[in-house]
Formats: C-alpha cells, sequence, structure tokens
C-alpha cells in the first residue's frame, strides 16, 4: 500500500487533471486520498505548494531526460530525434502529468511560478539549441527555429491527449513516426 504522501500526490493528480487545480477543494483531495482534510496538509502544505511539487518533479524529470539525450548525441539531427522520442514516450506514459503540468501553470503565483516557468523554459531552450543547432549546419531548413520549436513540443504533447496503450501502435513505434515527422517539419536535408 503506497504511503500517505504518494496517496496525496495520486489524488492531486487524478483530480487536478480532470477537474483543474481551481475545480478541486481540500476536502475532495483528503477524501481521495483517504485521509481528514486536517491530516492532509501534513503531506501537503496548502493546495498549491502541492500544485507546484507536482510541476517541479515533471519538469525536472523531463528536462534531465532532455539534457541526457541531448549530451548523447553530437548530430543534431539525431539530437532532435532523441528529445522527440523521449518527450512523446513520457507523455504517454503520464497523461495525467502532462494535463496538469501544460494546464495549470496560471494556478501558481509569485516566487513558485517563476520557479516552474523557468524548468520549463530551461526544458525549452535544450530543444531551441538543438534546432539552432541544425539549422546552423545547414542540417535543417526552418524559417523560424522558435516557431518549430514551439510546433514540435506541442504535436509532441499532444499524445497524452489520444495515446492508448492498449491501442494498435507500440510507444516505441509512435515515438520513431513522431521523430521522422519531426524530421519533415525542419526540413531535414540529405
Amino acid at each position: 500500500m503506497a504511503g500517505a504522501a504518494e496517496r496525496v500526490r495520486e489524488a492531486a493528480l487524478d483530480l487536478f487533471a480532470d477537474r483543474g487545480f481551481h475545480g478541486v477543494g481540500i476536502r475532495q483531495l483528503a477524501e481521495r486520498a483517504g485521509l481528514s482534510s486536517a491530516s492532509l496538509y501534513h503531506y501537503m502544505g496548502t493546495k498549491e505548494d502541492l500544485l507546484a511539487a507536482i510541476m517541479r518533479a515533471c519538469l525536472e524529470r523531463l528536462l534531465a531526460d532532455a539534457e541526457a539525450a541531448a549530451a548523447a548525441h553530437a548530430d543534431p539531427v539525431a539530437r532532435v530525434e532523441a528529445l522527440v522520442r523521449a518527450h512523446v514516450v513520457s507523455h504517454a506514459e503520464r497523461p495525467r502529468e502532462t494535463r496538469v503540468v501544460d494546464g495549470e501553470l496560471a494556478a501558481l503565483t509569485g516566487e513558485t511560478r517563476a520557479e516552474v516557468v523557468a524548468l520549463r523554459d530551461r526544458y525549452e531552450r535544450v530543444w531551441q539549441d538543438a534546432i539552432d543547432a541544425g539549422a546552423a549546419a545547414g542540417a535543417f531548413a526552418v524559417g523560424s527555429p522558435a516557431v518549430a520549436r514551439r510546433a514540435l513540443l506541442e504535436m509532441c504533447s499532444g499524445v497524452a491527449r489520444w495515446y492508448d496503450p492498449a491501442g494498435p501502435i507500440p510507444l516505441t513505434e509512435l515515438a520513431d513516426l513522431y521523430a521522422a515527422m519531426a524530421r519533415q517539419l525542419l526540413g531535414v536535408r540529405a
């Protein structure tokens, strides 16, 4: 059986993903986690603290995976392909986290929001650096590298909304298909 802190995190992921941060009350979180409302605060601080902790953990994992993928490939085409595969797999395997991280940033305030935005920006910088390197090397024929980055991230994040592990496409094959689409989007030159 999961510990109370893990039950609180899982309850928050379920509820925030389904109802949004503002659509979830403390009583609902406590009930879903199997705790009293009073004891819930011991495991989470405020509801915003809980949301920020979830977002931080997700973004830190994504960033670590992206940095590892980028570091493993000197070739910018292979680097972008590795980033695409890692992003697709992560988002397909963790759709609730994707909905929360992508949809609830506006619920954060002040320094907490700035910290989460900085993590997101660091993640996107890994992608931008790879795309810029490919454009500078002549490997990519892309008019706007920044728009290409946004398009790739949106495309890859979308799997969280529709991918079904019981469906006809295995996840590794899907990640390869997305890598091929990324090459096309970036105008990879032979």
